[in-house]
């Protein structure tokens, strides 16, 4: 396949961020790499560009170099722990639609992929308070004009050779990762997988709108030799 893609990453200074964004710099089909982050990626190569902007409220600074992607694949999130509902709401549903309706503007030919979490609850009316959060922001995202939009729900990730930004659960606790896939196999995948699978629904589109783990790991291996 000849496709060319251009893509913009999020939260790249992150643990997702900075696997999805490996396998951007990696894939012979991605063209170019946009990230946007509030502080530097601290990767370096020929496809990469990078913004640097503090204020994801407000990026209209910013808006005008946002257009000519095809895909966004926005990994920019924080913990719910400590935090109540109103903080967790603004950090995640209003930054979230306010990045997205921007790209969504300069953009008319892209798919956005969202990173959620198992768990998600696309009703709204759960009782965990993180769930609902990013239910609501699921399915809003889904009403912008974008080409596609998918939501990825990833479970337990293990992360890729030479990564820099690691969460201490994941440093301390990567052991496991074999174990899990061996006991609950649509609990966990690999960062490497959540990028494939990201870059291959961009190229090829999937039949759902919502990735949970098993989808992941099926959409990142779909092109396989």
């Amino acid at each position: 396949m000849d496709k060319k893609i251009r893509v913009i990453v999020t939260g790249a200074s992150g643990m997702v961020g900075e696997g999805v964004l490996l396998e951007c710099l990696k894939h012979p089909q991605v063209e170019s790499v946009l990230v946007v982050g509030r502080r530097p990626c601290g990767v370096t190569h020929p496809k990469l560009k990078e913004i640097i902007h503090k204020d994801f409220f407000d990026v209209t600074p910013i808006e005008g170099q946002l257009g000519g992607y095809n895909a966004c694949y926005f990994c920019l999130g924080v913990s719910s722990i400590g935090k109540k509902e109103p903080e967790y709401y603004k950090l995640t549903y209003t930054l979230t639609l306010g990045f997205a309706g921007a790209v969504s503007r300069q953009n008319t030919d892209m798919t956005f992929c969202y990173v959620s979490g198992v768990g998600t609850d696309s009703t709204e009316q759960g009782k965990i308070m993180w769930a609902r959060v990013k239910g609501k922001t699921e399915n809003d995202l889904g009403k912008l004009p974008f080409k596609h939009e998918f939501n990825f729900r990833p479970g337990f990730m293990k992360a890729t050779k030479g990564q820099n930004n690691l969460l201490p659960l994941y440093k301390y606790l990567a052991w496991l990762y074999p174990i899990l896939k061996a006991l609950v196999p649509n609990m966990a995948s690999t960062l490497a997988e959540v990028g494939q699978a990201m870059i291959n629904v961009t190229l090829f589109g999937y039949d759902k709108q919502i990735l949970e783990v098993r989808d992941i790991i099926k959409v990142a291996h779909s092109n396989d030799k």
